[in-house]
Parts: structure tokens; sequence; C-alpha cells
């Protein structure tokens, strides 16, 4: 396991694939760990080193007390990249991962060589709503959100599968601890990059779930469409976690479009 500290946080990372190849940094969603991109390894490291990590407060990355901020996410990949060695890669990030996204086309473009926005948005109200759920996070508990966030994360068909590895990310989501989620909730609630898509001038692909209720592509997906310049859009028949529910369409979305 390896590493790196920044800003009073220890975050956990890992590198998969050949030195040589160029670097394709994957942002995971809210409430997950660096696993969630498990099977999308294989197909890609055929043509790209990946980097994975944990954001603050999830999987083996430390909690930091306090909401965090999207300017502090941001900041950690680049600092983490920094380490790494790394000074241009391509970026995939998912639901939060999409937002760090964002910031990295608008606040550091010149890092990036294309940019996938998966199930994402460019604003996710209403603030109420996310700071019920930090409170319930932070007073209750992961397991208080586990019956809400599921359904969220996954359709209805992909849930009736009953896959070992759907178990795997409910138990990740519930032995997480409460105050890094909420951390990372407060950083959603308070981003709104709606005025600054159109300065996002790196090659940019939007990936959307027909089936995912949490950022619907209308209008989250289409909205990143039309705000972003020369932005392509793919949308595939799964849920919020789209690279979970349908694998081998998402890598092949993916590997086609960089």
């Amino acid at each position: 396991m390896a590493f790196f500290t920044h800003q009073g946080a220890r975050l956990h990372w890992r590198f998969d694939g050949k030195p040589e190849l160029p670097v394709l940094v994957l942002g995971n969603s809210l409430g997950t760990d660096l696993f969630m991109w498990d099977r999308q390894v294989e197909p890609l490291t055929q043509r790209f080193r990946l980097l994975r990590f944990d954001v603050r407060g999830h999987g083996a990355s430390d909690v930091v007390p306090g909401d965090a901020t999207m300017d502090q996410l941001g900041a950690d990949l680049l600092a983490l990249a920094d380490h790494a060695g790394v000074e241009r890669f391509a970026f995939c990030g998912l639901s939060l991962g999409g937002m760090v996204g964002q910031w990295l086309g608008t606040h550091a473009a010149d890092r990036l060589s294309a940019l996938v926005l998966s199930n994402a948005a460019p604003h996710l109200p209403p603030p109420e709503g996310w700071s019920q759920r930090m409170k319930l996070a932070r007073e209750e508990g992961m397991g208080a959100l586990l019956d809400m966030v599921m359904p969220r994360f996954f359709s209805q068909p992909y849930r009736d599968r009953d896959e070992p590895f759907y178990h795997s990310m409910r138990t990740s989501f519930r032995a997480m601890q409460g105050e890094g989620y909420a951390a990372c909730c407060a950083a959603i609630r308070d981003a709104d990059f709606r005025s600054s898509l159109g300065r996002i001038d790196v090659p940019t692909l939007v990936i959307s779930g027909s089936l995912d209720v949490a950022t619907p592509h209308e209008p989250h997906g289409a909205q990143l469409v039309a705000g972003i310049p020369g932005a392509r859009s793919v949308i595939l028949s799964a849920g919020h976690i789209a690279n979970v529910e349908q694998p081998e369409a998402f890598s092949r979305a993916l590997l086609e479009f960089l």
C-alpha cells in the first residue's frame, strides 16, 4: 500500500500497469474506495498506467474532521500527481470524481490530456438535503444511510442480479467513517461549476446512465454537454455507478474516446 500526505491527510493510492504507458487517473464517487474500479483494471492497463486513490475520508485515506471543499480535493489530486511524478494525465471521474474533474478542467487544464465526466453534475441542489445527510452520517453512522444510498447508486435490475461485487460495495460503504463521508458531502453541496463549464478546453466525454436516479442525463449530463465546448456524450444502460453495472460497455466507451 502506498501513502502520501497532503494538507493534513494521509492519502492511499496505487499504480497499475506498465510505467512507460501514459497515465489515466481514476476518481471515485462519494462513499466508495479505489476498488470500485477493479473491473476496469484489466482492459485499461492494456493502454494506460492507472493511478487510483482514495479521496480523503474514504477507504484507507485519513479522515480529517470538518467540511472538505472542492478546492481541497482538487489540490489533493494535483499534489498526488506531483508526488507520483506525473506531469500530464487523462482523468476519468465518476460522481464526486466528476466534480473533481470539472475543477481540474477549470483550474489545471494544462495538466490534462483528456477529461471524462461520468454520472456527474455541475451543481447538485438542494443544500439542505446534503446537510441532512451529513448530520445522519456524523450522528448515526453509515448504516443509517445504507438503504437510502444503495438504490441511488445502483439500478433495480442490477441489484436484482445479486452480484458479490454489489455486496462488497455495500459492506465498504457501511464500514466507512461517517465523518469522512460527511466532509465530502459538504464539498458537493457547496460546488457549482455551471458558470465555468465554458472554460474547459480539453477533449471531454460525458458518460451518463439511462437508469441513474442520482444524476440523470436530463438535466445533469445534458448540462455538461451543452456547457463544455466540443464535449461528446455516451448514455449507458446503467444506474449511478455505471462502471460497476456495465463494466465492459464503460471500459469500451472510455477506450474509444481516449
